[in-house]
């Protein structure tokens, strides 16, 4: 199976930083993509405005994400961080963990009719098989129809990593817009012939 290509410096370069960091023993690419994360996607507290004053926050906060991978249960990782979160507090701070929502890890399995059907159809409309890579992303149904309905899920992408996914500046090619309308119908139709 052919592997997708990845340049530390092309990817050093997109993001305009000098080195990469994180946990030993996985690649940068496993690190964005199947490892567990932290993520502090924003801290704000004190003055916030324009130019400087002299004030010391009484109170300030952080909202803080996680990627959870599959065999993590986010009721339980949640959990654990709100009480490692308290219990590394300094005496005299008041810490509030306010859990919003989760979901579990997936796996979408590359053995099974759907990924064969996806990649022939993906075969037929770009003139190549796709390489399978995992990648992390929030998406909690994708469990929930597993669990519920046993039923494997099968995610097709058609963007780019240059579409600058969730960004202020996020976009979509046409190109890519008109082989997704291609490749759907041709999903459905091998998904339908290996089934027989």
């Amino acid at each position: 199976m052919a592997k997708a290509p990845f340049s530390l410096e092309a990817y050093k370069k997109s993001l305009d930083i000098n080195a990469v960091y994180g946990e030993k023993g996985y690649t940068t690419n496993e690190r964005n993509s199947i490892r567990p994360t932290l993520d502090v996607n924003g801290i704000w507290g004190g003055y916030t405005g324009e130019g400087a004053k002299t004030v010391i926050a009484s109170k300030a906060y952080a909202k803080i994400s996680m990627r959870l991978v599959p065999n993590q249960d986010y009721h339980e990782i949640t959990a654990l961080f709100k009480s490692h979160f308290e219990r590394i507090s300094p005496d005299g701070v008041t810490v509030k963990v306010t859990p919003h929502h989760g979901g579990q890890g997936y796996v979408t399995p590359i053995d099974n009719i759907g990924y064969k059907a996806a990649a022939m159809a993906y075969n037929d409309t770009f003139g190549t098989f796709p390489i399978p890579q995992r990648g992390g992303g929030s998406i909690p149904i994708v469990a929930l129809f597993e669990k519920e309905l046993k039923s494997k899920t099968i995610l097709m992408g058609f963007g780019l990593d240059s579409d600058a996914i969730h960004s202020p500046n996020e976009h979509f090619g046409l190109f890519n817009y008109f082989k997704g309308i291609e490749t759907i119908p041709l999903f459905y139709k091998y998904f339908t012939e290996l089934q027989s």
